[in-house]
């Protein structure tokens, strides 16, 4: 293990919470819980504001409105969430080329190898100077934990929340780890911990005292001997460069189960957009595509179908979702789609559309081809007012300006007109099909960036 704490774990601040409350001035310092709000919706985050009423990550929907009857409850935007990670990560990326990305508001970053730290001190000044990086390019927050090891600069980050710096000096890590929870230790979910404390075992130092002999006989080989090692403080495990990306997918689960046949076909075509969509932005193509459907009785099916080459074209993506759809049994309803794209390359294949076609059958393909006229214009019989208004999202009326959507039901929709740079808005309620009020981009968080953005 290191003799300086040159490890640098960063954790983003009750992130997507924190990204709202920046962005809505009406929120900020109030509960806000972000997550799913259909009946079998989950909380993804909520704010320290409203962790204090027991809310937390994954805990049901239905079961955070109880305790938190009055808190703001928002879909999220995951579009201005990976917006300001791509500008936390380049922040961390100026630091040192080692950069692992754990998730959208989480990474390692390694200061020894670009010299950025060297002993207690630099890494002291380095982890306060990135915290107010962060700050004044974002406007938010980030816990910031140094050590000599991986798992105790993630220690140390957790113990800095919030919006704190916490260094963990190499030669006290037995004496800080001994006091604390088996739980600390990744790796040690609720099954472990409960399998450890009926063996009279509670604390890290009651893991080192046990031996490692006895670790193995409780927890298996593999296991024992890891947690023998975090016990005491030992982990060599480096910080590996960002992981190449294995697949893209989107998903949506369905607050009622689908029975049209028609509306699942639609859903699945909307989602190989979305999915082409988030292709395309990380600079990928894919050769496999991938259907997802989870049915009425929670039994959940995948389908796969492999082209000549890799492509980021919707309608290839398209096409070979609804083939795949084909073969599922849908009777009784459907409660989640996916679909998703593997086999990534950063290049496409010229003229894949003719492969795909060749792949599936000359003929087949131009039925399908031929059926697709249909099909868009049973889409343009939506009528206007089945226009989906997300709590939380954005929005802009042609008379009042920028806002975001509080709720919306029975023909209604009520929108605060704020942004992140005024001070908390009005609210005024409109008709779900008012033609002067549309759907918009998420506004930046920090008015710098906005006046930057306009000047170029």
């Amino acid at each position: 293990m290191r003799t300086a704490p040159t490890i640098l774990h960063l954790d983003m601040d009750a992130f997507f919470a924190s990204a709202e409350q920046a962005a809505k001035p009406s929120l900020r310092g109030k509960a806000v819980v972000v997550g799913g709000l259909g009946p079998r919706g989950v909380v993804a985050t909520c704010s320290y504001e409203a962790r204090v009423f027991g809310v937390h990550s994954a805990m049901p929907m239905a079961q955070a409105r109880r305790l938190a009857p009055n808190a703001a409850y928002l879909v999220p935007r995951f579009g201005i969430y990976r917006e300001v990670s791509e500008q936390v990560m380049g922040l961390l990326r100026a630091l040192s080329p080692l950069v692992e990305p754990l998730s959208l508001d989480e990474a390692f970053v390694d200061l020894e190898v670009a010299g950025a730290a060297w002993d207690e001190a630099s890494a002291r000044l380095t982890g306060a100077k990135l915290r107010a990086d962060i700050r004044a390019v974002t406007g938010l927050t980030g816990s910031v934990g140094l050590a000599a090891s991986k798992m105790l600069a993630k220690i140390a980050s957790e113990q800095a929340k919030p919006d704190g710096l916490v260094v963990i000096e190499p030669g006290t890590e037995r004496a800080l780890l001994g006091p604390m929870s088996v739980r600390t230790l990744p790796g040690v979910g609720p099954a472990t911990g409960d399998h450890l404390r009926r063996a009279g075992i509670t604390t890290v130092e009651e893991l080192a005292e046990a031996g490692e002999d006895e670790l193995v006989r409780l927890v298996g080989k593999a296991h024992g001997h890891s947690l023998y090692a975090m016990a005491l403080a030992h982990d060599d495990r480096p910080v590996v460069a960002e992981r190449e990306t294995k697949s893209v997918s989107v998903e949506d689960t369905y607050d009622v189960d689908i029975h049209d046949r028609t509306r699942v076909g639609l859903e699945v075509q909307r989602l190989a957009d979305r999915c082409v969509q988030r292709l395309r932005g990380a600079g990928l193509s894919g050769r496999t595509i991938v259907l997802k459907v989870r049915r009425y009785d929670f039994s959940t099916l995948t389908r796969s179908e492999t082209l000549r080459g890799p492509t980021d074209d919707p309608a290839v993506v398209r096409e070979a979702a609804a083939r795949l759809l084909e073969g599922v049994d849908t009777t009784g309803g459907v409660r989640l789609l996916g679909v998703g794209v593997t086999g990534l390359a950063d290049y496409t294949q010229e003229d894949l559309f003719a492969q795909a076609r060749a792949a599936a059958g000359e003929l087949a393909a131009l039925e399908h081809t031929e059926e697709e006229p249909a099909e868009e214009s049973s889409e343009e019989k939506v009528p206007p007012a089945e226009r989906r208004w997300p709590a939380g999202h954005d929005v802009r009326h042609a008379e009042f300006g920028h806002g975001w959507v509080q709720g919306s039901g029975l023909g209604r929709v009520t929108v605060r007109f704020e942004t992140p740079y005024s001070g908390p808005g009005r609210v005024r309620t409109f008709r779900t099909d008012d033609p002067e009020l549309e759907p918009a981009e998420p506004l930046p968080l920090v008015a710098e960036i906005l006046s930057q953005g306009s000047e170029g």
